[in-house]
């Protein structure tokens, strides 16, 4: 119709949904039994506030008097769906799928449903779990095929077939998972064959005949402790193992699954071995073990030379690589190791093994597009940023215990081109992160060119020395920013050093912080300041602030974050102290205080 604006329509709000429900149910049915009230809530929540569900299910439950009924419509709920959201709700929301303007499009939907409800799915781990299952054939590199992930991510976000939940992670509404389960089994059944038991509390692994002839399976987050038996699955592309209980693997598990392309066995905390028997699956592209009790790597994964991911981060056990094993996968594109994202985990085991030779295998990787790595010295970092191959991939960075260096340059990061995360871990040492010839372009025109534009998490952990972080200024585009137990941390971003760059180069800087979603500020006793002046916080979500007693003043006014729903979270007795610039600033921000 040429809209010039469009309204997307939301779901109903708990309290109207039930409303909605109660009408269609009626008083009658209602009040037939004191327990069929709650049990109607339970119904109404499956229907997730959209009313066309909770119509149609209202209507389908109004003669449903007895608490049998009520109750075994619950459990076909979990199950699977009612006769009646088959038969009039899931045709209707078909539409939306079968409006999607190619098969690619649809693939790629339906591949979404291997997660569990209410999953809060990465978006940039998604894209690389289609890149490796083929579904995006435009590209042959990661870095190319995002693009082409993004477009689509985007697409279904605009169908409403996906709903955003953040900046970096999406979520499928419980209606529509349900329906593109339904289509699955309905209309994808000779194609494209799922089997998703993911979050259904299992405690054992699925009966092997259920799932002998399935392309793409989910058991994910689930309390599954062994896996013993030999399947053959002949057809099975993807396999998602990931958050259970797993401890043993047995060595026939993948015996004859020759053509499993992903597999995904992380967050399996009591897992410590990989099964030798894993070396069968010469057709893997993707090897997800993060977060994983794995202490080495078996040699019997150098078959899988068609190996493009493998993620190592999170794995603290992690003692042993054997030599030319990284090397040996000349397919690789995605390789990331380390704790990058998490205070929990160490990689001591990993760097004291050798990440200088681990560096020497990496840099002979001609297709590598995604690196993540931890880097322990300064010595290690200029000889790794001495290689154009890592300049170009490396996506997350983590320098931990530098040992005696007191003064770091930031601006050597600046010819990272693709660095997002970067983190600073017990540089005991450390006292300033410095910005040394640093040059007017930096800052020149309203869109600076900061060499850090696609910078968009930092993190920094226990560097004791360290007094502010005025060097974030580069950073435009950051979106979180985590400062945890830097004693004598007194400021983020310092006035005075900001005027001294001013009057180094002749421009001034720009506003900061226009993009930040999340500042967490943990144990800093000395913190004074954020910013000295109001701050507008356009993307601002949540502010938590815990163990900085000296912390008496937030860069607010009352315009600040106007129409986010911000929460600011720390302890009564901070909040009671803080300094307002005026009672209606005070006033503004009374509802967004979280204790």
């Amino acid at each position: 119709m040429g809209a010039r604006k469009k309204i997307k329509v939301e779901c109903l709000e708990p309290e109207k949904a039930w409303e909605l429900f109660q009408d269609k149910v009626g008083d009658e049915t209602l009040n037939n039994h004191p327990d069929i009230p709650n049990l109607a809530k339970q119904v109404a929540e499956r229907c997730g506030g959209l009313p066309l569900a909770l119509i149609t299910i209202g209507r389908a439950m109004a003669c449903k008097t007895t608490l049998g009924e009520w109750k075994y419509a619950i459990e076909m709920l979990k199950r699977c769906a009612l006769p009646k959201m088959e038969n009039e709700v899931f045709p209707l929301l078909k539409f939306s799928y079968d409006n999607l303007p190619d098969a690619t499009m649809k693939c790629c939907l339906l591949y979404c449903c291997l997660h569990p409800e209410d999953y809060c799915i990465p978006k940039k781990r998604l894209v690389e779990y289609w890149f490796c299952e083929g579904l995006l054939n435009q590209f042959d590199r990661i870095s190319d095929a995002q693009m082409q992930g993004d477009y689509i991510v985007n697409s279904l976000l605009s169908a409403c077939l996906l709903e955003r939940d953040g900046e970096y992670f999406v979520k499928m509404h419980d209606v529509i998972r349900d329906m593109t389960l339904w289509i699955t089994r309905e209309f994808e059944v000779t194609e494209n064959n799922f089997f998703v038991k993911a979050g259904a509390q299992l405690c054992e692994e699925p009966d092997v005949k259920a799932w002998e002839r399935v392309k793409r399976m989910s058991v994910m987050e689930n309390n599954i402790k062994v896996l013993k038996e030999t399947p053959k699955c002949p057809n099975l592309r993807t396999l998602f193992l990931g958050q259970n209980e797993l401890k043993v693997i047995s060595n026939g598990f993948f015996q004859f699954i020759p053509h499993l392309t992903v597999l995904d066995l992380s967050r399996n905390f009591g897992l410590r071995v990989l099964p030798k028997g894993i070396s069968e699956l010469i057709s893997l592209e993707c090897l997800d073990l993060s977060a994983t009790f794995i202490e080495e790597l078996p040699i019997e994964l150098k078959s899988l030379t068609k190996l493009k991911m493998l993620d190592l981060s999170y794995m603290h056990n992690l003692r042993k690589i054997p030599r030319q094993l990284i090397s040996n996968f000349v397919k690789l594109q995605i390789f990331r190791v380390g704790r990058l994202g998490n205070g929990d985990y160490g990689v001591d085991n990993v760097l004291s093994w050798g990440m200088d030779k681990l560096i020497e295998e990496l840099k002979g990787l001609q297709h590598l597009n995604i690196l993540s790595i931890p880097i322990k010295s300064m010595i290690s970092l200029e000889r790794f940023l001495s290689f154009n191959l890592f300049r170009c991939c490396t996506q997350a960075l983590e320098l931990r215990d530098f040992g005696v260096l007191k003064v770091f340059n930031v601006l050597c990061l600046e010819n990272l081109e693709h660095l997002e995360t970067l983190e600073f871990l017990n540089c005991e040492s450390m006292k300033e992160i410095k910005m040394e010839k640093l040059h007017p372009w930096v800052f020149s025109g309203t869109n600076y060119t900061s060499r850090f534009h696609t910078l968009s998490t930092v993190r920094i952990f226990e560097c004791n020395k360290l007094r502010d972080m005025t060097w974030l200024i580069l950073a435009p585009n950051l979106s979180y920013i985590g400062i945890f137990g830097c004693k004598k941390m007194e400021e983020i971003l310092s006035e005075r050093k900001l005027d001294e760059v001013t009057g180094v180069i002749g421009i001034s800087y720009p506003k900061p912080f226009l993009k930040l979603e999340t500042l967490h500020l943990f144990r800093l006793p000395k913190l004074k300041s954020i910013y000295w002046n109001d701050l507008p916080f356009p993307r601002m979500k949540l502010i938590h602030i815990f163990g900085c007693r000296g912390l008496k003043k937030l860069p607010l006014n009352s315009d600040s974050a106007k129409g986010n729903l911000l929460t600011i979270e720390g302890s009564k007795h901070w909040w009671a102290r803080v300094e307002w610039e005026n009672e209606a600033t005070q006033y503004a921000f009374l509802p967004s205080f979280k204790p």
